[in-house]
């Protein structure tokens, strides 16, 4: 198995929608805001060549919507999907599944292209990977959530033929020999963190459960999340867990720190080493 970061670019949110109910005079010294409010987070998806696979996690915003869309997230850098996978030698068409953890647009944007005005998967030789609690949770949504479910990026995906759906359990699925999937429902239903077996450590891939190192304490909780207290209970569970096994952390959002392992300090639990994948 080999793991390769895929940077898709950065991009930013207001500060006091990431971090909820904390104050901006605390946040503000963990990922400092613009004068209009808003900090900075990665779009860093993760490739897995396991076998004949080459399994892409997630594939962040894309670039279909037009300016006015993206005046709102400030998409700033010099990384693109398709750039990073070029850089370590993959094309699109390389790639045989497309795993998506959940489906808001900063998420899947990426799985789905404009080419001649038609949506087309921007991966034709892949299976597009979701589940079917949080497919209907996506296709069907609430009037809160339904701004970051955008039909142009999850449609798309079904009349291509290429939808296959894992199934959701307590406690965890396989999806491959070596990666498993943990299952949270705080952030949004039945989103997907993949379990990594690498060179004998257990990569967590976190998704938005853990969108930074920022958000390790337990009030942390993103304004974006349906179920915050679902959110407050899943992270103290998981966080326990991985200090317990020494698991890595891989975050998607963290526009400074790709991975981390845990302590318990006296204020809680906390960054023990940060590092980049690579120097597993």
């Amino acid at each position: 198995m080999k793991l390769t970061v895929i940077n898709a670019g950065y991009f930013k949110l207001d500060g006091g929608a990431m971090f909820g109910v904390v104050p901006k005079s605390i946040w503000n010294k963990l990922n400092p805001a613009d004068e209009n409010n808003m900090c900075t987070w990665a779009l860093r998806c993760l490739l897995i060549e396991t076998g004949d696979r080459r399994i892409l996690v997630d594939t962040g915003m894309g670039d279909k919507q037009d300016a006015k869309f993206f005046s709102h997230y400030y998409i700033h850098g010099h990384d693109t999907l398709e750039g990073s996978l070029a850089k370590h030698g993959f094309t699109r068409d390389d790639i045989t599944d497309v795993f998506h953890t959940h489906l808001h647009f900063d998420h899947c944007g990426g799985s789905i292209i404009k080419e001649d005005d038609q949506l087309i998967p921007a991966f034709k030789n892949a299976t597009y990977w979701s589940n079917e609690q949080h497919w209907k949770w996506a296709t069907e949504p609430n009037d809160r959530e339904k701004a970051s479910f955008l039909k142009e990026n999850i449609l798309p995906i079904e009349d291509s033929g290429r939808l296959q759906f894992v199934e959701v359990k307590e406690g965890a699925s396989i999806f491959d020999e070596a990666i498993t999937l943990k299952f949270a429902y705080g952030h949004t239903d039945a989103m997907m963190l993949p379990v990594i077996n690498y060179k004998g450590r257990t990569i967590v891939y976190m998704a938005d459960l853990l969108p930074s190192t920022a958000h390790l304490p337990l009030p942390y909780v993103m304004s974006y999340d349906m179920f915050p207290l679902k959110t407050l209970t899943e992270k103290k569970t998981f966080l326990q867990e991985a200090v317990e096994r020494d698991y890595v952390l891989f975050f998607e959002h963290d526009a400074r720190v790709e991975c981390c392992t845990l302590q318990n300090t006296e204020k809680g639990i906390r960054v023990k080493e940060t590092f980049k994948l690579e120097d597993l």
